[in-house]
């Protein structure tokens, strides 16, 4: 297998940008040829097979979660990029922010389970379904901005504001600093993409960062004085189990970095995926309207089809093998979602949207195991409540010819689209 291995080496580059942009060939090369893939650049084996993807899911305690040396290491390669004026202000920056020490992702059991036990509070059944009526009328607040427009810049003017409105919402960030949090919170939701940035963008997110923590903390200790009806007041006031103590600062705000991901960048992701996948494939408008109970399966075709996660790494803790790919204590190897989840051995015309798949659900756009992601009840809300909101709206919807074409951005991490034109025929 490692013979075949070093004869691909010159033909899959994973990481350039060609590839990120659409690495779905690239993919299938991998799952049929090396499904584990060794990526020398970033020192990665790559895994792309769903069967695989779940047994290194399921063991624990061989593939670890504590992966934070492979962030800190492609933050020093994108910092070791930027000129020595650059590193001089960034480092200033970082001087004064808070120490963020690893909570949920980049944990093992149990230390992951404390924190995921003070977390789940947040998502329960009966307050994912209380804040129904609010997100509802995010949705359509946005869609009556449309007014009697027929096309529009679909990320800008809904994917994109919609999951980061309702994310301030039920943060309990105050009206005042929307407009400053939605620029700095897309700022740190986007720097888990790893691409490339200029010095002077590297500069205006750590500033970003930096003013971010401060308004963070500030509701924190507002909210232990003054509770309120949101998520931030829950973490400032509920204790860590068994220490039976509030969560330091450092904690909240490595708490509130992943919401940041997983209630905005993920959802905006799907919503954008989810369009372009309807504007290309026409019939399925009259499929969801004809039966609207299809709309489950479609949002799961589309975060299988564009998982807004692509993948997330994994430390191996001891010599091991996967499907007879040797692998040593301290290997890193990366779990592609992205892959997995167009694996013809699990899906049927897996590059298909199909409204009738069986086991839609068993797509890993979300992850699985320990590490499911904790905020996809509330991403399936949105989606379940936008989708429909747009068909009721508007038919029709199509590319915008005279308009650039829908692209994926280059990221390695996660999958997103920058810009969709879209056009569509008004009902209301």
């Amino acid at each position: 297998m490692s013979e075949t291995l070093a004869g691909q080496h010159s033909e899959i580059r994973l990481f350039d940008p060609e590839t990120l942009v659409n690495p779905y060939p690239a993919y299938k090369q991998m799952r049929d040829t090396a499904p584990v893939y060794y990526l020398p650049e970033m020192n990665l084996h790559v895994v792309t097979r769903y069967d695989l993807l779940r047994q290194a899911i399921v063991d624990t305690e061989t593939f670890s979660s504590r992966y934070d040396s492979f962030l800190q290491q492609s933050q020093k390669i994108m910092f070791e990029s930027a000129s020595p004026e650059v590193q001089a202000e960034l480092l200033d920056l970082a001087g004064q922010m808070v120490e963020v020490p690893p909570t949920m992702l980049t944990l093992d059991e149990p230390d992951h389970t404390k924190y995921r036990s003070l977390v789940n509070q947040l998502f329960t059944v009966s307050r994912i379904r209380a804040a129904e009526p609010a997100v509802q009328a995010v949705i359509d607040k946005t869609i009556e901005g449309f007014g009697e427009e027929t096309e529009i810049e679909f990320v800008e003017r809904f994917a994109f504001p919609v999951p980061l409105t309702i994310i301030a919402e039920r943060l309990g960030i105050p009206e005042a600093d929307r407009e400053f949090f939605d620029d700095a919170a897309t700022a740190a939701a986007a720097a888990l993409r790893l691409t490339p940035l200029s010095g002077e963008e590297m500069v205006r997110r750590a500033k970003l960062g930096l003013d971010l923590q401060k308004l963070l903390i500030g509701l924190v200790e507002a909210r232990r004085e003054d509770p309120q009806d949101d998520m931030i007041t829950i973490l400032a006031t509920s204790k860590l189990q068994p220490e039976d103590r509030y969560l330091t600062h450092g904690e909240t705000l490595g708490i509130l970095n992943q919401f940041l991901v997983a209630g905005h960048e993920t959802t905006a992701s799907t919503f954008a995926w989810g369009m372009l996948i309807m504007c290309q494939n026409p019939g399925l408008e009259d499929e969801l309207r004809a039966e609207p109970k299809l709309m489950k399966t479609f949002i799961e075709e589309a975060l299988r089809l564009e998982s807004p996660v692509q993948g997330l790494p994994r430390l191996v803790t001891k010599d091991t093998e996967l499907d007879g790919y040797p692998l040593k204590a301290g290997d890193m190897i990366m779990l592609r979602y992205g892959a997995a989840n167009r694996d013809e051995r699990k899906f049927e015309d897996p590059d298909v949207c199909d409204l009738h798949r069986s086991k839609a659900g068993a797509q890993m756009a979300f992850g699985s195991g320990v590490h499911a992601c904790i905020g996809a009840p509330l991403a399936r809300q949105e989606l379940s409540l936008g989708f429909p909101a747009l068909l009721r709206h508007a038919k029709n919807y199509r590319l915008d010819p005279s308009k650039p074409q829908p692209e994926a951005e280059a990221s390695f991490i996660l999958r997103n689209l920058p810009y969709l034109h879209i056009q569509f025929d008004r009902l209301s």
